[in-house]
């Protein structure tokens, strides 16, 4: 625990970007041991045993054991048992942000270094110091706070290019919402676990992120479609990776992330991506703070240009159920959430008038000629 008011950035202890990153992965990871247990997206997993295997060659070894789907306890639990049972000596993540984040809760339980190569941008889960945990239905369980970032990271512009312009564009959602919550969390000066206030560098780091979203973004997500590398998908790559993990590390996180985590007892949302509901989220946190409506228009102009879903109809809602909502924005109030990171007291109240308010600015934002807005049931 930081001294009461120290201010904390923790980046990775490295963060590689390029080409052909997984190859070399017995290169990077002979410095922190030479016995690696390696967690794999099942999608990668002979992919990495073929590529990532032989480059431990005589400096070591690499066991390579297959994700079940959710970051749970349970999960976390049974990769430690495999992690001791191979004798590790360190703990290698590839894959999506949960893949990530049970490899981080495993080295961090088993006092391990942990290496991290995310396979999609559509998380920032590769450069945190944190892990987010799920029950078996896929509900929000807490958030595992770690004493440090992962040791490395390799992203791999190879494997993060060829990813479904989907994810992509869900990564770009996510890293969306990091300036608005660390600005929050800056003028609300909040008190978090390490560091209670929020850095100057990370909201400047976070502006950066968002700067380079805007710029780079739209042609970012036609280059990811046509499979090909360009500065702009790389500077997409180090915000949505990189800069977006980072910033909000050191800066915190707000409104936006306790609406999504209150959106995942929905089930007509269980489609959706984690980086689109955080871009609804975000939206709803916005209305909240009454910002500019010139900062509202350029986020739904933005998000329409990039392609992330605009409203609840788009993320998969087709009729709104006033009690279900209510129910969210109550757990986007819980006291475990960050909601308690915003400039201003919200109440659940203010929550679902949000919502609804987001909801109706999405529904402004779309051309006559699309679906008309949801029909509304008891309420």
């Amino acid at each position: 625990m930081m001294p009461n008011g120290a201010i904390s950035i923790r980046p990775p202890g490295k963060f590689f970007i390029g080409k052909g990153l997984l190859a070399e992965l017995g290169s990077y990871a002979q410095a922190f041991g030479n016995r690696a247990y390696v967690i794999c997206d099942k999608f990668i997993l002979e992919r990495a045993i073929a590529e990532a295997g032989p480059s431990f060659g005589e400096r070591g070894s690499a066991v390579f054991g297959k994700f079940r789907h959710e970051c749970t306890r349970i999960e976390i639990n049974r990769n430690r048992e495999m992690a001791r049972s191979v004798k590790a000596e360190l703990i290698v993540g590839i894959g999506g942000g949960k893949t990530l984040d049970t490899a981080k809760a495993v080295a961090c339980h088993e006092r391990l270094p942990v290496l991290t190569v995310p396979t999609t941008a559509s998380s920032d889960a590769a450069c945190t110091a944190r892990a987010l945990i799920y029950t078996l239905s896929s509900e929000f369980d807490r958030c595992m706070l770690l004493p440090s970032a992962p040791d490395l990271v390799l992203a791999d512009t190879e494997i993060l290019a060829a990813a479904p312009a989907r994810l992509f564009v869900a990564g770009i959602g996510k890293a969306l919402a990091t300036y608005f919550e660390v600005r929050a969390c800056y003028r609300a000066q909040a008190e978090r676990w390490v560091p209670p206030r929020a850095a100057r560098t990370a909201l400047a780091s976070a502006r950066l992120c968002l700067d380079s979203l805007l710029e780079n973004a739209v042609q970012a997500r036609l280059d990811v479609e046509r499979q090909r590398s360009s500065r702009a998908l790389e500077a997409v790559l180090e915000a949505t990776v990189y800069l977006s993990g980072v910033s909000a590390d050191g800066g915190g996180r707000a409104a936006a992330h306790a609406i999504h985590n209150g959106m995942l007892a929905v089930p007509a949302l269980q489609q959706a991506r984690h980086g689109e509901k955080m871009a609804f989220a975000l939206l709803a946190q916005l209305v909240l703070e009454r910002a500019p409506q010139e900062e509202i228009a350029t986020l739904l102009d933005f998000s329409r240009a990039v392609g992330l879903p605009l409203g609840l109809r788009e993320l998969g809602v087709r009729t709104f159920a006033e009690a279900q909502w209510r129910r969210v924005a109550e757990r986007a109030c819980e006291k475990r959430e960050s909601m308690g990171n915003m400039p201003f007291a919200v109440a659940p109240d203010d929550v679902y008038r949000a919502i609804r308010e987001a909801d109706a600015l999405a529904d402004e934002h779309r051309t006559a000629s699309e679906r008309p807005p949801l029909a509304v049931a008891g309420g």
